[in-house]
C-alpha cells in the first residue's frame, strides 16, 4: 500500500464544496467516484481542507489517499484527468511517506479573492469574480488589510452555527495587487474558519464603501462579537491557491 497525495485546481461554481454529500454534487466525492471506476476499489481521499461551494483552487488543494493497486503516479494522475469532469484537474500525484496527512501536516494555506469593478458585469467572469460595479476606496481597505495581520482572536469573523472553540489564528501577509480593473487580495495564514476570508472580505468592501472606517477594524476583531461584521462576501470570488507544507517531506510543483 503507497500513501499518494495529489494537487487538484477546479471551477467550483457547479459543485456544492469539496466535502462529499450523499445527494449533492462535491470536488470530493466526484474523484473518489472516479478512482473507484478506475481502480475498482474504494478509495477515500482526505483534503487539506473543506472549500465552501462555489470556491474555486488554483493548482491549491490537496489530498491524501491510500492506493493499493498497483499504478504509477503520473499514468494514475492521466486516467484521473482523462475521466474526471473538465472542471476538476489533477496537477500532479506523487508518493508521500505513509504518515503524512493533507490536512494534518499542513503548515498554512493561502488564498486570493478577486474583486471586479468594471463599469459593466462580464458573463463569462461571473462565476470567478465578486463585480462591483460602484467605486470603492481602495487606499481605506489598505490602511484597514493591515490591522488583520498577525495574531488574533477571529471569532468575530465566524459563520454562526460553527462549533470551533479555538478561533485564534495567525495572518502572516495580507496583500492587494491591481491588474486593470480586478483588485487581487492574497491572504496567507496558519489556518481559517468556516467562511472567514469572506467575512473579512465583507467588512474590507463596507470599508472601501465607507460604511466603517479603517481603524474601527481592530475595535471589530478585540469585540468577538460576530454581528460586528455582519457582511459575508460572495464565493465566486475565493481562490485556494496554496497549501504549505515543510519542504523535506513535501515535493516540488
Amino acid at each position: 500500500m503507497k500513501n499518494m497525495l495529489m494537487v487538484i485546481s477546479y471551477d467550483g461554481s457547479e459543485y456544492k464544496g469539496w466535502q462529499r454529500q450523499p445527494s449533492e454534487l462535491s470536488i470530493q466525492g466526484t474523484i473518489e467516484k472516479t478512482l473507484k471506476r478506475l481502480l475498482k476499489e474504494e478509495i477515500t481521499i482526505d483534503g487539506a481542507g473543506r472549500t465552501d461551494a462555489g470556491v474555486h483552487s488554483i493548482k491549491g488543494q490537496t489530498a491524501t489517499f491510500n492506493l493499493t493497486t498497483h499504478i504509477e503516479a503520473e499514468p494514475l494522475r492521466y486516467a484521473l484527468n482523462r475521466a474526471l469532469p473538465r472542471s476538476i484537474h489533477i496537477d500532479q500525484i506523487t508518493t508521500v511517506p505513509d504518515t503524512f496527512h493533507a490536512r494534518y501536516h499542513a503548515l498554512g494555506k493561502t488564498y486570493r479573492y478577486i474583486i471586479d469593478q468594471s463599469l459593466e458585469a462580464s458573463p463569462l467572469r461571473a462565476k470567478y469574480v465578486h463585480h462591483l460595479d460602484r467605486p470603492l476606496d481602495f487606499k481605506a481597505i489598505r490602511l484597514a488589510m493591515q490591522h488583520f495581520v498577525g495574531t488574533h482572536d477571529f471569532k468575530t469573523f465566524m459563520a454562526s452555527g460553527s462549533k470551533i472553540e479555538d478561533t485564534v489564528r495567525t495572518l502572516y501577509s495580507f496583500t492587494l495587487e491591481q491588474y486593470k480593473e480586478e483588485y487581487h487580495f492574497t491572504i496567507s495564514g496558519d489556518g481559517f474558519l468556516y467562511n472567514m476570508i469572506r467575512i473579512i472580505m465583507g467588512s474590507l468592501i463596507q470599508v472601501g464603501d465607507h460604511k466603517i472606517e479603517p481603524d474601527e477594524i481592530r475595535a471589530i476583531i478585540e469585540s468577538k462579537e460576530r454581528s460586528r461584521a455582519r457582511y459575508t462576501a460572495p464565493a465566486n470570488g475565493l481562490y485556494l491557491i496554496h497549501v504549505e507544507y515543510a519542504p523535506n517531506i513535501f515535493y516540488q510543483v
